[in-house]
This record gives structure tokens, C-alpha cells and sequence, in this order.
């Protein structure tokens, strides 16, 4: 008999179940069978499921029931091992975590770890958790809080066992709201479950675990916690296409939530901790979520059927919980049990204007004021017919084919219309517009009332489009590196960056395309449903300009870059995983600069150019006279005007520099973990970008060097990628995007 029967419910995702079962292979402890049962699953899919791992595995199938609650309870009736464990096929474990809850295991009814949230995979997960740097008096002042609640917690119910009260704080009270609260994590002797009778109520879709828990931690007699047992609960970053059970949206998960409480309630002793702080979970949940709900939603169950709903499961909580509420939380739940609709409202307005007030004035919180400003007045004027909102690079300059489209629109119909750039800083922009600053009040009020806006990057999430407004959205570059719903996860910053795209595309009316291959791609990567431009980039409409030589020799002269020198450009892109914040990103230069100055100061100059999202500053000391850093400089449309030779990595530069028909080199020192682990390609990149990879200092320096024999080796795929990627830029886009939209 194996000592551990590993339980994991599947119905569908193959390649989160995948990860699964490979940490499981990987596992240092392996005194395990595995159960896979799964949820009216057909004969084609469990034989998938059969290839994923050469684990020993026993597929079991639901024949009735259907649910999580119905897999587990098939898996419990079918295993063997002496303790069960419940694993989620979209989580994984650690190498070490079975080995940690084994190690120390004495006969006890429960053995509990820890559960980390993530959503990533387990390479992404392990690569951050190695980046991350821990302040030893951070950890610390952690530490010692987290004693404190400890102690609080045993001395709120002083007559209970330590070792009970110890779990109840890992597993219901540690962990945040009533959702949060799962079985997962945990090693039940199997024989303690079945002399109580203990299974999952398949009539839950959503709640049977906190049923399960508290009957567990009510019933069981002994403990042990394993801190150092790392559960990896992952969350899904795509809830439009992969929803997991927590994101599915449903009509009967609040009714499920009341049931799940009562149904509880029934099982554990009214007067017990299991029973307190369960009806703090539900508390809890109304004060921080529902309320919300009831003052802002549209729909109006909030205020009716759910508002009436919840009552009666609120009339049995614990005297004990409501003595211990704060004077906020108390008026409103009795309030609640009152049925007073009105006076809860109230006192939601009162306390949400309180806040709002503290987050203005206390924390002084200026985005706080102009948004509420656009919501409550500057949504409720006119649109101006005329006006149209510019902005590029979330406001850091005056570039790319916004700059373009206003310059062209400015051409062909002068002063027709009053022309607004959101921009940062002082920039020189020609015929007049008006310029405000980003995030501002008068920013607010022209998102609410230009009739059109001009994008390259997405809208803020606050922004709502108006009936009447016109978004074109002109993105900024070819993709190479997958996007959005194409990624199989996010690496960067913000981790519901699918679900934030898939509601501000809505909001697009037109997106404009560089070649035929955007346009297929954008339509699947975006889910966009909208117009799409076919015109090429108005941003290289500079690139076919007929006096773009004498352009060129007018910026050497503006930049001090000698004109008897060639220019060698380098323009990296951003790595997703390695940010300070949101749109914050870090950046380690690979390029031995000395060493190029050193081989190439003779013949070249070198000019830097990082992405946009990069806040690291390059340092260029003692490369003066060889090494121009121009991340600064607005428009890189321009630079590539002055660029003999393009090096970049994985940034889209080079679809619109191969509009110039110049050599490319590609610097792809980390093109694996790119590839594989952080975002994933288009293309082929060892076969079809028009130029060589190349991995070291040495090898760039040298494909320099030689850039004569480079380019011919491979001029026939440069004139294959001219045509699949360069076809529709023609130097007339931003003119045909202007008649399209504004014409």
C-alpha cells in the first residue's frame, strides 16, 4: 500500500495538468499513486491525458455527479494510500513539499502546509522567488506581527487545544476571505475521514471545501504544521478563454456562498472557533465585497434578491463575532438584519465618502480628485465634434504614428480641428496644439469629451468610451514576441493583463496594421473584432520620405555625430520578468561597449536606444566620442534615418527598419529563456528574421566587421521579409488613415 494517494480532479486544460503531474515526477518523495479522476472526460482526451507523463497513473471517470466536489469523493472511495491529498490539476507542487509533510508524520489525522499563490508556471514561479530580495528586518517586523495574531488568536479561546487552534489560524484564519478557505495543502489520514463520514457535498459547485475544512478541523484529534510544505495555487491569467472555478461567472455562487455557510454551521459547534470564525469569513465578505456591489453595480439583485437573500444567513451569526466588530462593520451588518435597505446605502455613501476623503486630503491622492471629477461631471458634457486627444507612450513623447496622423491631419484639413496632446514634459510640437499633462484634470476632462482619441498604447483603465467617440488605436509595432491572448502566462508586471486587454479593446473602433501577417495576428492575440487599417505605419511614412537623406544629415548635425562616421544602432527591448512595478521595467546591458569602441571607433559610432518601458539609465562613461545614448530622443523613426547598421534582440524595431533595406544584426544572448519560458515567438528566428543571431560581444563585433559578407549571405531572406512584412508601408498611411477617420 502506497503511504500517500495523490487525489486530482481534471476536466479540462491539458497543459496546466501537464505541469502537475511533471512536479509530482520531479518530487524527492515519491511513495505515491496518483489518481486522476475525471470529469465526463472522453476516451480521446484520457488518452491525451496518458502521454503527458510516464507517472503511474489510475484514470478514474465520473459516471453521474459532476463537479470538483464529485471528483474527489470518486478519488476517496478508490484510493489506497493510508493519507490522501488533494491536488488541483491547474497547481503544482515542490520537489521537497511531499518530503516535508512525510518527514515528521506520526499517525496524525492532519498534516498542513503552506500555499503560495502565483500566476505563473513553476520556472517562472522558482526564477522570481530567486529574484526576490528579502530585507532581513522587513522579514523580520513580518514575523513578529504574525506572532502577535498567533497569541491573540490562542487567547480569544483560551480552553481549546493549541495544536487545533494553531491549524485553525494556518487554514482558515491566515488566509483572506471565505473563498480562500480549501482542503488543498493537506495530508488527511484517509481512515479518520471515513470513520466521520467525511466527503465533499457534491451539491456545491463552488463551496464544498470550507464544508469539508470545518468538519475536518472540528473532528480531527491531532495536528502538525509543515511550514516549509509549499502548496502552488496558480492562478489563471486568462479568465475569458481558461477561467478557473474561482473566475467562472455564475448566477448561483452567491445563493451557493449563504448555503455553504448554513450547511456548515449544522456540522460544528455553535459556540467552537471553527463556527467563529466562519461567520467572520462571511462578515467579512459583505463589508469588503457585496457592499461595493450594492452601491455601484448595475444590476440590480445586489440591492434586491441577494440583499434579501443574505439576511437570513446573517440573523444566525455568532453573538460573539458581532461583539467583535468594529463600529463600521457592526452598523452595517445590523443594518443588514434589519432589512433596512436605505440606511445600509447610507452608511456605504458615509463610509466610502470617508475614505475618499482620507485617501485626497490624508494620503494626499491627487488621482483620487480628477477621477472623480471624470465620473461625476466632465461624462455628463457634451462631446466636442472637433476635438481629438493625442497620446503616445502613455505621454513620454512626441513620436510614432500618432505624431504622424496629427501632423497629416494638421495638412490636409488646417484648423478644423482643435488638437490636444497628452505629453509630459516640454516638447516642440508644430501647428499649435494644446499640450496637458497625463492624469491630470484637464486630461480627465478631454478623455470625456474629444470626439476622438489617437492611441498607440492602451487607454487608462479608468477610461470609459463614450456613445459617440471615435478610438483609433494605432498600436506600436509588428509583434514578434507573443501578445496578450496568445501568451500561453504573463511574466510582467500586472498579472490580469488579459483580462484588462479584453475589455479596453472593446473600446477600439479602428486598429491600424503594418502587413497582412498584423492583421491575422492582432485579430487573434487582441480577440479584436473592430475596423483594421491596412495601410502600413504612418510612423514610416519618414522611411520613404524623398528628402529623408537630407533629414538625416540635419540630425547628425542636431546630435553632434560626426557625418564622416557610420552609425551603429542598439535597440534592446524589455524583459517581462525583471520590473520594478507596472510599466517599470529593469534592464542589464550584455554589450561589451568598451570593447566595441575599442574595435569599431575608427569606421562607427554606437547609439542606444532602450524601449520606452525601461526606467534603467545606461551608463555610458568613458565612451565619449563613440557611444550616443538617445533613449531620450522622441522619435526613433528618425534614428533609424541615421542608422547604418540595426542590432536588437526581440524588440519590433526591425520590421520597420527593413523598410530601409539596411543590414540587421540580432543580439540574442537569452533567446531560450525568452523563447521558452518568458513570451514565445511569431516566427522563427533562427529562419526567417533577415539577419544573424548572435549571442556574444565577440560574434557582434565581429558580424560588424564583416557586415559587407553578412549582408549578402542573407539578402534572399531580407527581400522575403521585405515582402511578407514591409508590403503595405508605401509613405502614404497616416494621409489614408486620415481620410478613413476624419474625412
Amino acid at each position: 500500500m502506497n503511504k500517500i494517494s495523490i487525489i486530482i480532479p481534471f476536466q479540462k486544460y491539458l497543459h496546466y495538468l501537464k505541469e502537475c503531474l511533471q512536479s509530482l515526477k520531479e518530487s524527492t518523495y515519491q511513495d505515491f499513486e496518483v489518481l486522476i479522476v475525471c470529469d465526463h472526460v472522453d476516451e480521446t482526451m484520457q488518452k491525451e491525458i496518458r502521454n503527458l507523463s510516464d507517472l503511474s497513473l489510475r484514470i478514474l471517470s465520473l459516471e453521474e455527479k459532476t463537479g470538483v466536489a464529485a471528483c474527489r469523493n470518486e478519488g476517496l472511495q478508490q484510493a489506497n494510500g493510508e493519507y490522501v491529498y488533494f491536488l488541483d490539476s491547474d497547481d503544482y507542487i515542490l520537489e521537497d513539499t511531499l518530503f516535508h509533510l512525510v518527514e515528521h508524520l506520526n499517525g496524525q489525522d492532519v498534516v498542513y502546509g503552506t500555499i503560495r499563490n502565483t500566476w505563473n508556471n513553476k520556472a517562472n514561479f522558482l526564477d522570481k522567488l530567486s529574484k526576490k530580495e528579502v530585507d532581513a528586518d522587513d522579514e523580520a517586523e513580518k514575523e513578529q506581527a504574525q506572532e502577535e495574531k498567533i497569541q491573540n488568536h490562542l487567547e480569544r479561546f483560551q480552553n481549546q487545544d493549541t495544536d487545533r487552534m494553531l491549524a485553525i489560524y494556518h487554514t482558515m484564519v491566515k488566509r483572506s476571505g471565505f473563498q480562500t478557505i480549501t482542503a488543498l495543502s493537506n495530508l488527511y489520514k484517509r481512515q479518520f475521514l471515513i470513520n466521520h463520514q467525511i466527503s465533499f457535498d457534491p451539491n456545491f459547485r463552488y463551496f464544498s471545501d470550507q464544508i469539508f475544512l470545518a468538519q475536518v478541523l472540528e473532528k480531527a484529534s491531532s495536528f502538525q504544521y509543515e511550514e516549509e510544505a509549499w502548496y502552488i495555487k496558480r492562478k489563471h491569467n486568462d479568465p475569458i478563454n481558461e477561467p478557473s472555478l474561482n473566475q467562472e461567472e455564475s448566477d448561483t455562487r452567491f445563493e451557493e456562498r449563504c448555503l455553504a455557510v448554513e450547511c456548515a454551521r449544522k456540522l460544528i459547534d455553535a459556540q467552537g472557533p471553527v463556527r467563529y470564525y466562519l461567520d467572520k469569513k462571511l462578515i467579512r465578505y459583505v463589508t469588503k465585497t457585496m457592499i461595493k456591489r450594492i452601491r455601484r453595480s448595475q444590476d440590480e439583485k445586489w440591492r434586491n434578491e441577494y440583499f434579501v437573500r443574505i439576511q437570513s444567513t446573517l440573523l444566525d451569526t455568532a453573538p460573539r463575532v458581532l461583539d467583535d466588530l468594529s463600529a463600521k462593520q457592526k452598523r452595517i451588518i445590523l443594518l443588514m438584519m434589519k432589512n433596512d435597505l436605505k440606511g445600509v446605502q447610507k452608511a456605504i455613501r458615509w463610509s466610502f465618502g470617508k475614505a475618499k476623503l482620507k485617501s485626497i486630503f490624508a494620503n494626499k491622492n491627487k488621482n483620487t480628485l480628477y477621477k472623480l471629477a471624470y465620473y461625476h461631471r466632465y461624462l455628463k458634457m457634451p462631446i466636442k465634434e472637433n476635438v481629438v486627444l493625442f497620446e503616445t507612450f502613455m505621454a513620454k513623447n512626441y513620436s510614432d504614428s500618432p505624431k504622424y496622423i496629427y501632423e497629416a491631419l494638421n495638412r490636409m484639413y488646417p484648423g478644423k480641428y482643435e488638437c490636444v496632446w497628452a505629453i509630459n514634459g516640454k516638447h516642440d510640437i508644430p501647428y499649435g496644439a494644446k499640450t496637458i499633462k497625463r492624469f491630470s484634470f484637464q486630461y480627465a476632462y478631454y478623455c470625456a469629451i474629444s470626439k476622438y482619441l489617437v492611441f498607440n498604447v492602451r487607454q487608462p483603465l479608468w477610461f470609459r468610451k463614450r456613445e459617440g467617440q471615435v478610438f483609433l488605436e494605432t498600436w506600436h509595432g509588428t509583434p514578434l514576441k507573443r501578445l496578450v491572448f496568445d501568451q500561453e502566462e504573463v511574466t510582467s508586471a500586472s498579472p490580469k493583463y488579459k483580462e484588462q486587454f479584453y475589455k479596453q479593446r472593446k473600446e477600439w473602433d479602428y486598429l491600424v496594421s503594418a502587413n497582412p501577417f498584423s492583421s491575422k495576428t492582432f485579430r487573434s492575440c487582441f480577440m479584436y473584432e473592430g475596423k483594421m487599417l491596412e495601410y502600413g505605419y504612418p510612423r514610416n511614412d519618414i522611411l520613404y520620405a524623398p528628402d529623408k537623406e537630407e533629414r538625416a544629415r540635419r540630425l547628425k548635425e542636431k546630435l553632434g555625430i560626426p557625418l564622416d562616421k557610420k552609425t551603429i544602432l542598439y535597440a534592446p527591448t524589455w524583459r517581462d520578468d525583471e520590473h520594478y512595478g507596472k510599466g517599470e521595467y529593469k534592464f542589464t546591458l550584455a554589450l561589451d561597449l568598451k570593447k566595441m569602441k575599442t574595435m569599431l571607433e575608427k569606421d562607427y559610432v554606437l547609439l542606444l536606444r532602450t524601449h520606452h518601458y525601461i526606467a534603467d539609465k545606461i551608463d555610458t562613461t568613458g565612451l565619449g566620442g563613440f557611444a550616443y545614448n538617445l533613449s531620450t530622443y522622441d522619435d526613433i523613426s528618425e534614428i533609424y534615418l541615421i542608422t547604418d547598421i540595426c542590432i536588437t534582440d526581440y524588440s519590433s524595431v526591425f520590421f520597420d527598419f527593413a523598410n530601409l533595406k539596411r543590414p540587421i544584426l540580432f543580439y540574442t544572448y537569452d533567446i531560450e529563456k525568452y523563447k521558452n519560458q518568458l513570451r514565445g515567438f511569431y516566427i522563427d528566428m533562427n529562419t526567417e528574421v533577415p539577419g544573424p543571431l548572435l549571442y556574444t560581444s565577440e560574434e557582434v563585433i565581429d558580424a560588424i566587421l564583416h557586415i559587407d559578407t553578412i549582408q549578402n549571405r542573407y539578402q534572399k531572406r531580407y527581400d522575403d521579409f521585405y515582402d511578407r512584412f514591409c508590403c503595405f508601408d508605401d509613405g502614404h498611411a497616416s494621409e489614408n488613415i486620415v481620410k478613413e477617420v476624419f474625412g
